[in-house]
């Protein structure tokens, strides 16, 4: 009813306004009159439309205006909504949080209340941060709430959210009583972020150089390791071209095949030298790979650099090492071997010849027990050179191990030259080699020789026999030369069953001692008896001395078993002084150089002498003359202990060496014996030579206050020569043979009971054989 009164209202009201028209126009009864009423009637009627035109265009206005609200409303949710955000409001007042879940259509939007009174919704960690936050804006401190916490989702658990929010409500005093705004779910970005801080954390802590090149190969990013191995900060080459750090040691080609690798293939690997900032160069392993940049797409390059300079300077040390000896610098026994098969494989192809020859210092042992192993060192380097001054370099020469080497001689036209070459390196090391500046000392080598094809066909087999044939020649006497033979093997065999049995003779009781007499020619009196060891194996029979004494001294067992020569050559000789003979006849005792050398024998002999009650003038030592020449330094000063004591020094087989005066006069000897090689041209017709060698020997050590002692003496002729000329004592089978210590106690006792006062009478035939 109200709507049809509002209606009739607005028809009355119509009519109301046009009813005075008429009457008006009665009462202007003039043609003019009826124009003005005309107007009037235009002009009410255009006021009119105005006005209903007015109204329309607000209506029109307001339905524009509501239009780009909701479209503006729709952008919103659709922005809300594409960014996963919640919209949200907090009553101050009441404590109340709403949250919306915007969706595109309003009538899917999801609305929660949550009082904060009940239960939690933020995570109790993060509440007293984000109340602290939302103080600070309350109080003016900040323009917006901002905050990053945990927050309870729908299915209950903890999300990281991101929160801004302005205030949308005041009180009639302006305090804010609600405010509004967005969250954000952040997980995946916290998760995102904290990957990309690992990430950069990483490549800051990478001991590698990571570098991201752009499409043109010029910096854009480096790490802090790349600043490390060039020495060019970050600033510093960002923007210029990688060319910067290409190193001198490619050529130009070889930087643009790895960028036009790089261009095709989008990756490259290799190694390559770059140079630091201060110009030195470094070997670098690098990977290089094409990415795309996420923002621009545009082509980046990532170089992932490892210095591996110290690394390559490693391996190859250690190549070095694996086939090279660092103390001589030779080929060792790896590239020996791999050398020999491919030499075996030429001269198999082209039918020629090779031989090897194999070395080993003569008694070098004894050089490192009494000298050092420095001084053993030196001994080996300068054996080295020396085998590759005489080898030349057409030849390999290799260290074995310890004190042996090789020399592997090719293209050998006739097995001769492999003597020949033996032959030199023997004649070379009779010059003694220099150790240093003040120093000399000599040394000899046994040498071994197989040859290819006639001994061996694979590398093993050659370097077995020609180790054989080495013992062979040392067997012979040391500083020589054998090429092998297949009988060696059995040499070799026997010899390796005597150096065995040499270790047990001792406790076995397989050795034993003869004495042979000396003769002091002045007086005609036996003035001494020389121990000589002999060795009778139940194995190999009555061994010669010449035979088993090198292998003690190889084997080292020779400082046992001269130790016990000398305690029974003491003992003998106390217990026929308890048996009444002459105390001024003393005992002379064979000594080897490794026993001198070792140190051990002057504490060996004092303690013997004093076991046996002896004087120490009772005991003479005899050594090579070989022995004391190839160290005459360490010789003297270790027989020098020796003399202080009393006890008198041999040299045996003076002649047959190389004995410098001016080392003899500064040993402290006391007695030269000449050997029996010169003894035998004595008083034989034409033989000037021996003659004049012995009288020379004999003057010259009455000039140094030496004895003289005469070895090998055989006839009367000899004797009678020697007394004419004043040698001093003669030994020698035409005086008395070797003997037991039975049979020789009585010889010389007997030998002093004839003598009494009168000159001693010699019968041969009465001499024990």
């Amino acid at each position: 009813m109200a709507r049809h009164h509002s209606s009739g209202n607005r028809a009355l009201g119509g009519s109301m306004l046009l009813a005075p028209l008429p009457a008006l126009a009665a009462d202007l009864g003039t043609p003019g009159d009826h124009w003005l009423v005309l107007l009037l009637a235009l002009l009410v009627l255009l006021l009119a439309w105005l006005a209903i035109a007015s109204h329309q265009r607000r209506v029109r206005d307001q339905q524009a205006h509501l239009k780009a609200l909701r479209e503006h409303d729709q952008r919103l949710r659709l922005s809300l909504w594409a960014s996963n955000e919640l919209y949200w409001q907090y009553d101050l007042r009441r404590r109340e949080l709403e949250r919306t879940q915007v969706s595109p259509d309003k009538t899917n939007d999801l609305v929660a209340h949550f009082g904060l009174d009940h239960g939690p919704q933020i995570h109790p960690e993060d509440l007293p941060r984000t109340l602290a936050q939302l103080r600070a804006y309350l109080h003016g401190k900040s323009p917006i709430f901002r905050s990053e916490h945990r927050m309870r989702g729908d299915d209950g658990q903890w999300q990281w959210v991101r929160v801004r929010g302005r205030a949308v409500g005041h009180d009639a005093n302006g305090r804010v009583t609600r405010i509004a705004g967005t969250a954000r779910n952040i997980d995946a970005l916290r998760e995102l972020e904290s990957q990309r801080q690992i990430a950069g954390e990483v490549l800051r802590n990478m001991a590698e150089s990571v570098v991201v090149l752009d499409a043109d190969f010029h910096f854009v990013a480096v790490n802090p390791a790349f600043s490390q191995m060039s020495g060019y900060d970050g600033d510093e080459v960002i923007g210029r071209d990688a060319a910067l750090l290409n190193g001198s040691r490619h050529p130009a080609e070889f930087h643009q095949q790895a960028r036009q690798q790089i261009l095709a293939r989008s990756s490259w690997t290799g190694e390559m030298w770059q140079r630091r900032k201060d110009g030195r160069e470094f070997l670098c392993a690098m990977q290089c790979n094409a990415i795309e940049d996420p923002g621009t797409q545009q082509r980046l390059y990532v170089l992932v650099t490892s210095d591996i300079t110290e690394r390559r300077r490693i391996e190859q040390e250690l190549r070095y090492l694996a086939n090279f000896d660092p103390l001589t610098n030779l080929p060792n026994r790896t590239l020996l071997a791999e050398r020999l098969s491919h030499a075996i494989v030429q001269a198999r192809r082209h039918g020629r010849r090779l031989a090897l020859l194999f070395l080993d210092l003569d008694n070098f042992k004894d050089i490192n027990d009494s000298l050092g192993h420095a001084t053993g060192d030196r001994v080996l380097r300068a054996t080295a050179q020396r085998l590759q001054d005489v080898a030349g370099t057409a030849c390999t020469v290799a260290r074995i191990s310890g004190d042996e080497f090789a020399i592997l001689l090719e293209n050998l036209g006739d097995p001769a030259e492999a003597d020949a070459l033996a032959r030199a390196i023997l004649d070379a090391f009779d010059a003694p080699l220099a150790l240093d500046d003040r120093r000399d000392f000599t040394i000899s080598p046994s040498i071994g020789i197989s040859l290819f094809p006639e001994h061996a066909l694979v590398p093993t087999d050659l370097l077995k026999h020609a180790d054989t044939a080495m013992y062979r020649a040392k067997g012979t006497g040391k500083h020589a030369f054998m090429r092998y033979a297949p009988e060696m093997e059995g040499d070799i065999r026997r010899r390796a069953g005597m150096v065995a049995g040499l270790r047990r003779a001792v406790e076995r009781g397989e050795l034993r001692l003869v004495f042979q007499p000396q003769l002091a020619l002045a007086d005609n009196r036996f003035a001494a008896v020389e121990a000589l060891l002999r060795w009778d194996s139940p194995e190999f029979g009555e061994v010669p001395p010449q035979q088993f004494i090198p292998l003690a001294e190889d084997s080292g067992s020779i400082v046992a078993i001269g130790h016990w020569v000398l305690a029974q050559a003491c003992r003998t000789l106390a217990s026929w002084r308890s048996a009444g003979l002459d105390p001024r006849l003393a005992m002379s005792v064979n000594v080897s150089a490794v026993q001198l050398l070792r140190g051990e024998l002057s504490h060996s002999v004092a303690g013997i002498l004093a076991d046996t009650a002896l004087p120490s003038t009772a005991l003479e030592l005899e050594l090579t003359e070989s022995v004391l020449m190839a160290n005459a330094a360490l010789a003297s000063e270790r027989l020098q202990a020796f003399r202080d004591h009393g006890v008198s020094i041999a040299v045996d087989d003076f002649g047959t060496g190389y004995s410098s005066l001016a080392y003899l006069h500064r040993l402290p000897i006391t007695t030269l014996k000449i050997d029996k090689a010169f003894i035998d041209g004595l008083a034989t017709p034409g033989d000037q030579e021996d003659t004049t060698i012995t009288t020379t020997v004999i003057a010259m050590a009455r000039t140094l206050g030496l004895r003289t002692v005469a070895e090998g003496v055989e006839t009367a002729a000899q004797l009678d020569f020697l007394r004419r000329h004043a040698c001093d004592i003669a030994q020698g089978y035409w005086i008395a043979r070797p003997m037991g210590a039975d049979a020789c106690l009585r010889f010389l006792l007997d030998a002093q009971d004839r003598a009494g006062p009168a000159p001693l009478q010699l019968d041969h035939g009465a001499l024990p054989a």
